[in-house]
């Protein structure tokens, strides 16, 4: 267990094991801790199995059956050994090893969690922790199944009723991940039980039992991670205690930052400024280490040093270089990321003290004392009554009021000066009720904290979180009456809401607009609420992708054999098992301007709300663009990692989703990447343009041109420019230079151009360039961010060149349709054929213009002779196609990112790191290029289930109207850190014009199909002349123009299909026109869309 970098070491204690205590929740750093370099590689976990057996005990097998014998759990051991499975199914959990990285789940593959309480909260983190991939899971509830729980638990139907809540949950929780183990208890726990897990977790418990079971686990050797949560009505909570000293090794799960060093001053303290290519993001007290500086090599030597007087582009370090070496040239800094050693104080001890709180909503920052009181209040009556507080009862608020002052009064310090009854009495109505959205939101918050406990992987939460939700709560006051229980599935619900708000759910008319992940938490919402589940109510969901294994680590509604079918039909079957009333439909096409024919006026006038389950914002654009047009609530939300957020479009009263933008991207200059990388990212880069290039691009370019030889030729011949030769010459040396007819001429292609990648264009670029060669200005031309590359020497020993060799010679067969010879699965004998190629010698040649310009959008270099050069190549071209066999077509391949045994990956791993190696760039496994050349984005169950839970909860508001702009929230949550915060929506920016006014969300409306006459003069009412009208990009209309006066008479719609040609289909009920007008002192006037209504 000792650090490769340090003999400094983790002992056990300093994961969970209990030691001398401190005041509680205070953060500490062990100082022994952050001189290691390498931290996430030390730890792993195992288990060591235990059995626990009695007659209460019931364990899914991995098949999914049962076994009455007993159920397998273990402890945390700290030990270098692996999980019992510790082989990672990367096609399955590629999104969320995107986010933890393979030790982190690893340690989750050997935990062994509780989750007592399988009310909706309940179901919903153990959800997460099944579908998070952990060892196993505990399911325990003493309770049966009621009609109560059919709003927010999605496991149950009516069938479950009467049954013990954690049996009935058995198997469908084991359908969501065979991998994990699933048990279940159903009698009252003992501490003694609890000692067989790393996490335990309780969604309904006493506080008194609280307090029994949190002492226990805090005091235990190593500690067990307590949480306590719970969901009451619109009101939640959570306390995590992971025992007296916890080390979190890795704060925020963010890469290391690096810097590129410009220069380094001999100097105390010295200063050091780096390369302007990207702004640093080190702060004071940063560790960073040095590698890679010529001149200085005193800062070489890999012990951490702290940063002091950062700023974007330099700092300085607490050390003396004044007699140092001087700086030449070179080198790189990187961050040391500091685990941290967290103490948390009991439940016994943080209830009477429980120092700050989270906080996720600043216009709410008195809220947390007072739910804090609430919650104990809650308890306490319940232990006296015997029964929670009912819907409406006046007299029970009252009572639970006189607790919570009681209790406030009790307070020496932070006693509330005036407590809010109608916060109280809201509690008290609500508090028997687990509603969906909250059990979502709150089920993802604490199965993350769940994973940090059994991991270390993030920050937890210290240690009380509360929210609540009143602003969803209907704006007329409520009746009693209306929120007593009607014997219908969703009675917690209408306890909280009213029946009249549960009526207009139903009755919704709703568009889904994605089943993936996020898509299918939306069903599961959505059917648990009611939504759409009357006679009047439809919901339509589209998507146009089909279910793909990476999908079932997050997309809980699928399974492995729903793998190829459509995502949407899928998910709306599995939704209306969850709920036989969703009244759902469920297409496959992909909303743009190509199916505007499925989703016409009529659909979208007819909707209620829209809702974005998408993962890209060109699609989020144009729903956005049809929501504004139609004046259509749309609800929007994302993850990226652990990262979510969500935004509200509410018409005429908030900005529009694409109102703003985040700026794009930085991409990395061309020349940049194809002859000066300096970071992977680069290789990656050029390795996915090399693979496409090769296999996809230049093949579909073969058969476009063997398809139709005379109109290809014609075309480049015409369009007679660099690009047109380049294709030319592409197309003609994979069908005559370096056509393949064997497998064996495949491997002397793919060992040709590694000698050509690796050897030979360095050795060109060295030789035009050279170590010492300097620029115009005079300054070395390899100075940083560049790094000088060397060639690199085929050898068969090394596995990498010979992996290379079988991934790109194997690929360049299936282009050609030549089958793999067995002889090739044995590494000795393809070792042998690659040995057998003769490469020739290369000489590189003068005068060889190589791209340095940063600016240049294209390496293809333009030349005068660039046409005649084309027509000998369409020459050579003919001549090949004539030797060519009849019919003869390539095989163009598509980048495909999840199948591990196409050899995609494989060849631009190996492209990528092999041109690392030329330029002395770390290299990275066949994973991490996955996850960079594949452009995947990293994904979470957690995060997703909290998003969801969140618009959910907008959801209330929006059908039930007349909810003002302050009522609404957009979040932004990490989970890493955790930071939650919460805003009200920007509203739209208002225009004016006289007594005027308007926003984006405005589209102004003529019906009756005027005349251009009648149209002008209707804009004339408004004060405004207009000088040019538009149908597309077609002009129908312009003052300045005199024969346009001769159309004045003619009907706007004649006008458009005349002059414009417009095709308006049956479906299309009118037409829009841009309308450019002033007022009367000549000024511009930036007016709304004009729509001309003709059916």
């Amino acid at each position: 267990m000792v650090s490769s970098s340090s003999s400094q070491f983790i002992s056990p204690s300093d994961f969970m094991l209990p030691g001398k205590r401190s005041a509680g929740g205070e953060e500490v750093v062990d100082e022994s801790l952050i001189k290691r370099t390498k931290i996430d590689n030390v730890i792993s976990s195992t288990a060591v199995a235990s059995t626990s057996t009695g007659t209460s005990s019931t364990v899914a097998t991995m098949g999914g059956g049962s076994n009455t014998n007993g159920t397998t759990n273990g402890k945390l051991s700290i030990s270098g050994g692996e999980s019992n499975h510790s082989d990672i199914d990367e096609d399955l959990h590629s999104r969320q090893l995107a986010v933890y990285g393979r030790e982190t789940m690893r340690r989750l593959f050997a935990s062994n969690i509780l989750v007592s309480g399988m009310q909706g909260l309940g179901a919903e983190i153990a959800k997460n922790l099944i579908l998070a991939g952990v060892k196993s899971v505990t399911l325990h509830d003493e309770g049966t199944v009621e009609l109560w729980d059919l709003s927010s638990n999605f496991i149950f139907t009516e069938d479950d009723l009467g049954k013990n809540r954690a049996i009935a949950s058995l198997n469908k929780m084991q359908e969501l991940n065979n991998a994990v183990v699933i048990s279940t208890l159903t009698t009252a726990l003992t501490t003694e039980q609890l000692s067989k897990f790393q996490a335990v977790v309780f969604s309904d418990i006493t506080l008194e039992k609280a307090i029994e079971f949190d002492d226990f686990c805090h005091k235990h050797e190593p500690p067990i991670a307590f949480i306590k949560t719970e969901v009451r009505g619109l009101f939640g909570s959570v306390f995590c205690d992971f025992g007296p000293k916890f080390t979190v090794l890795d704060v925020d799960g963010k890469d290391p930052h690096t810097g590129i060093i410009a220069s380094i001053s001999n100097d105390n303290p010295p200063l050091i400024t780096c390369v302007d290519d990207e702004r640093l993001e080190f702060q004071d007290g940063d560790l960073v280490v040095f590698s890679e500086i010529h001149g200085m090599t005193e800062l070489n030597d890999g012990k951490p040093r702290k940063v002091i007087n950062a700023k974007p582009f330099s700092f300085s370090i607490e050390e003396d270089t004044t007699h140092y070496g001087e700086y030449t040239k070179g080198g790189i800094v990187t961050q040391l990321k500091q685990p941290k050693v967290l103490k948390f104080k009991p439940l016994e001890e943080a209830i009477k003290d429980p120092g700050e709180f989270l906080l996720s909503d600043f216009s709410k920052f008195d809220r947390p004392p007072l739910l804090h009181l609430l919650f104990q209040a809650l308890d306490k009556f319940v232990s006296e009554m015997g029964r929670y507080p009912v819907a409406g009862s006046e007299e029970d608020a009252q009572n639970l009021l006189s607790l919570v002052i009681n209790m406030n009064n009790e307070l020496k310090d932070g006693k509330i000066d005036q407590l809010d009854e109608k916060i109280v009495r809201n509690f008290a109505f609500g508090a028997r009720a687990v509603l969906n959205p909250m059990a979502a939101m709150f089920g993802g918050i604490v199965g993350q904290e769940v994973v940090k406990a059994c991991s270390g992987k993030f920050h937890p939460l210290l240690q009380f979180f509360y929210f609540d939700s009143l602003e969803s709560l209907p704006v007329e006051p409520l009746d009693p009456n209306d929120l007593k229980p009607l014997n219908s599935r969703y009675d917690a619900q209408i306890s909280v809401f009213g029946a009249k708000l549960q009526k207009q759910l139903e009755e919704a008319r709703v568009f889904v607009v994605g089943a993936g992940a996020l898509g299918c938490e939306f069903l599961k919402n959505l059917a648990l609420m009611g939504v759409s589940c009357g006679n009047g109510g439809k919901l339509t969901i589209t998507d146009d992708d089909v279910i793909e294994k990476s999908n079932l680590s997050r997309q809980f509604l699928f399974r492995d054999w729903n793998i190829g079918q459509a995502k949407s039909t899928v998910a709306a079957t599995a939704a209306t098992l969850i709920n036989p009333n969703f009244h759902i439909e469920a297409l496959q096409n992909r909303a743009n301007p190509d199916t505007e024919n499925v989703f016409d006026d009529t659909f979208w006038e007819n909707l209620s709300v829209v809702i974005n389950a998408l993962d890209n914002v060109t699609a989020r654009l144009y729903i956005d663009q049809r929501c504004l047009y139609f004046q259509k609530p749309l609800l929007e939300s994302g993850t990226l990692g652990a990262l979510c957020n969500t935004q509200m479009v509410i018409p005429h009263l908030t900005e529009n989703y694409g109102a703003s933008r985040d700026p794009p991207e930085k991409q990395a200059p061309m020349c940049t990447v194809h002859s000066f990388p300096h970071n992977i990212d680069h290789c990656l880069t050029w390795a996915r343009s090399e693979f496409e290039g090769l296999l996809e691009k230049t093949p579909a370019e073969a058969n476009a041109y063997l398809s139709n030889p005379s109109e290809y030729t014609s075309g480049m011949e015409k369009a007679g420019d660099a690009q047109a030769r380049d294709n030319l010459e592409r197309v003609l040396e994979c069908l005559e230079k370096e056509r393949c007819e064997s497998f064996v001429d495949c491997i002397t292609w793919a060992r040709l151009k590694f000698e050509d990648y690796f050897a030979n264009r360095v050795k060109q670029l060295t030789f035009t360039f050279p170590e010492d060669s300097v620029n115009s200005s005079g300054t070395l031309f390899w100075s940083a961010p560049k790094r000088f590359p060397r060639p690199l020497q085929f050898s068969v020993e090394d596995q990498s060149h010979l992996n290379f060799a079988i991934a790109a010679s194997r690929l360049r067969a299936e282009t050609y349709g030549i089958p793999i010879p067995e002889w090739v699965k044995s590494p000795t004998t393809f070792a042998d054929a690659v040995s057998r190629v003769i490469v020739p010698d290369f000489e590189p040649k003068k005068n060889v213009r190589i791209v340095t310009d940063e600016k240049a959008t294209s390496m293809s270099t333009a030349s005068i002779d660039d046409s005649v050069v084309i027509n000998e190549l369409v020459n050579k071209l003919k001549l090949c196609h004539q030797k060519l066999p009849p019919g003869f077509r390539m095989n163009p391949i598509q980048f495909e990112k999840d199948d591990d045994t196409n050899y995609h990956m494989d060849l631009i791993a190996g492209l990528a790191n092999m041109r690392a190696r030329n330029y002395s760039i770390p290299e990275v496994d066949k994973l991490k290029a996955k996850f960079i050349a594949g452009r995947i984005i990293p994904a979470i169950a957690t995060a997703t289930a909290m998003a969801t839970g969140f618009v959910c909860l907008e959801l209330y508001k929006v059908l039930n109207g007349g909810h003002k702009v302050e009522d609404y929230r957009n979040t932004f949550v990490n989970l890493a850190l955790p930071l939650f915060s919460m805003a009200e929506p920007v509203p739209p920016k208002v225009m004016k014009h006289q007594d005027l006014s308007w926003t984006v969300w405005d589209r102004w409306i003529i019906r009756d199909n005027p005349t251009l006459k009648e149209l002008l003069q209707w804009l004339k009412n408004k004060g405004l002349t207009a000088y040019s009208i538009s149908y597309g990009s077609c002009l129908l209309y312009n003052s300045l123009f005199p024969r346009h006066k001769d159309r004045m008479d003619k009907k706007m719609v004649n006008l458009a299909k005349e002059v414009a040609k417009a095709d308006l289909p049956t479906y299309r009920r009118h037409i829009d026109v841009v309308v450019a007008c002033e007022d009367e002192d000549d000024n511009d006037v930036d007016i709304p869309q004009v729509s001309i209504y003709f059916r």
